[in-house]
């Protein structure tokens, strides 16, 4: 008999704040007042909303049981591919809480922040030497921020030489915000089919690439997973059209300490600190999209540049190619500090870290590829994609197997991306991942398989032992309830 990760149990309805209390409750104490008394309504609102009047258990219950309504890295696996869910030790985070770090003032002169420019000149440094690039701006906001930056200073570059480009190659297995970043800045995306191997030829890229394109996006380890090992012909390719090649780094955890991106022929690569380097992903909190360049392109980064001279840092925005600022003051700065402290907590280590992560997905992937459809069965990197095709006579689908997932304690996996595979289910374990952990999530989903030959109806109903029962997406989408 298999046991599950997930049960029924206590799960408790939460109304809302003003729902609860009752009027003249309290869970704090003022001082002594020695001023006049005003309601807080009338004095900020005027004849605004009454404020809940609650007691201090009341609050943290609240706020607790809303809790348990929420599924984390710190609850169970996180397998969502492509972004990197993996767990990241505390320290960093305490680091980041620092007093001298949290309370540093962006407006602080050069002089007084000696320390926050020593860091981030540091993890730029770091980023470098981990991807074999040259130069580091730590600038932008996020990934696909990241990647409007290297447009940016793809176009300026080429711009500087007299070439206006107007086109840009983007394949079909790189991530989605590829081509909106090109066509911000002036590029129109030419789509590229990726070969039967789930790669690119060399040949593709040949009859596309000309004089008016501008390079190529490519990603990888690309979306299914598989590294593109056609990449230095690729780039030999490109360049020798005059083009450039932009490097989608958000896989990076793939390949730390084991690929040397600038040796590849990359002359831009963006990272994403909050997916490789130790930052929580997801829930709309901060990111960082630093850009790595090669020492032909560092004229173009953002200003302004952290400048070391005589053991002083400063911020230097005497750099006339520039393409000037992409962000306020200088980056999300306390992702930075979490960023250098994966770093430097791990060392060599970083490698190991890549090599467990492609270790675990080629598990699963060897595990499940008798369960589930794999469309290429190939060894893969940091994660694996399979699709519904085996379940597709039994009329069940990826989406009724992610949501069964939920009933057996596991987060499901990304759905139906890449879009180059019909029904797509991508998983990415994560270095994070114990074998135990994994075999439960494998046997789950064969179990789960299971099911949909004996029982589909089943499978279409669930998730059966949430709080809520699976949602209308689509009337969710065209008439969401924006209230409350």
């Amino acid at each position: 008999m298999k046991t599950t990760t997930a049960t029924t149990g206590l799960i408790l309805n939460e109304p809302l704040l003003w729902e609860r209390g009752n009027r003249g409750r309290s869970g704090f104490s003022l001082p002594r007042r020695d001023v006049e008394n005003a309601s807080i309504e009338d004095a900020l609102l005027g004849n605004g909303p009454d404020f809940p009047d609650l007691s201090e258990l009341e609050v943290v219950r609240h706020y607790t049981r809303l809790s348990t309504w929420n599924f984390g890295i710190d609850t169970g696996m996180y397998p969502l591919g492509s972004c990197t869910m993996k767990y990241n030790p505390k320290t960093n985070e305490k680091q980041a809480g620092l007093r001298g770090f949290a309370s540093t003032h962006p407006l602080l002169p050069a002089e007084l922040s000696q320390g926050a420019l020593q860091t981030m000149a540091e993890l730029e440094k770091f980023l470098g030497e981990i991807t074999g690039m040259d130069a580091v701006s730590l600038q932008p906001a996020a990934g696909a921020h990241g990647e409007l930056t290297g447009m940016l200073i793809m176009y300026a570059y080429l711009k500087s030489l007299g070439s206006i480009r107007s086109k840009i190659i983007v394949p079909d297995t790189a991530h989605g915000t590829n081509p909106a970043s090109a066509a911000l800045c002036g590029f129109s995306p030419v789509s590229v089919a990726s070969g039967k191997d789930g790669i690119l030829n060399a040949e593709s890229i040949a009859r596309v690439m000309d004089e008016d394109t501008a390079g190529i996006m490519i990603t990888n380890p690309n979306t299914l997973g598989l590294f593109e090992a056609h990449i230095k012909e690729i780039a030999r390719i490109v360049h020798d059209k005059g083009g450039l090649v932009y490097g989608d780094g958000a896989n990076m955890n793939a390949m730390m300490g084991i690929v040397d991106i600038a040796a590849l022929g990359v002359d831009i690569l963006h990272l994403n600190l909050h997916k490789t380097f130790s930052t929580p992903h997801g829930g709309g909190g901060p990111g960082s999209g630093p850009v790595c360049v090669t020492k032909e392109l560092a004229p173009f980064l953002p200003i302004p540049r952290i400048i070391e001279e005589n053991g002083m840092y400063r911020l230097s925005e005497e750099s006339p190619l520039s393409i000037g600022r992409v962000h306020a003051f200088y980056g999300n700065f306390g992702v930075m500090i979490k960023a250098l402290s994966y770093i430097l907590s791990m060392g060599p280590n970083l490698k190991k870290a890549s090599q467990l992560a492609v270790l675990n997905a080629n598990y699963i992937k060897e595990k499940l590829k008798g369960t589930l459809h794999l469309p290429y069965d190939r060894p893969c990197m940091h994660e694996c994609v399979f699709s519904d095709l085996h379940q597709q006579e039994y009329n069940v689908t990826t989406l009724d197997m992610a949501k069964r997932l939920i009933d057996f304690g596991h987060h499901p996996p990304t759905v139906y991306f890449p879009l180059v595979v019909h029904g797509s289910i991508m998983i990415e374990p994560t270095e994070t991942e114990t074998k135990e952990s994994i075999d439960q999530f494998i046997e789950s989903f064969k179990s789960i398989a299971e099911e949909a030959k004996k029982n589909p109806d089943f499978l279409k109903e669930a998730p059966h032992n949430c709080r809520t029962s699976r949602l209308d997406e689509t009337e969710a989408a065209r008439h969401p309830c924006l209230a409350g």
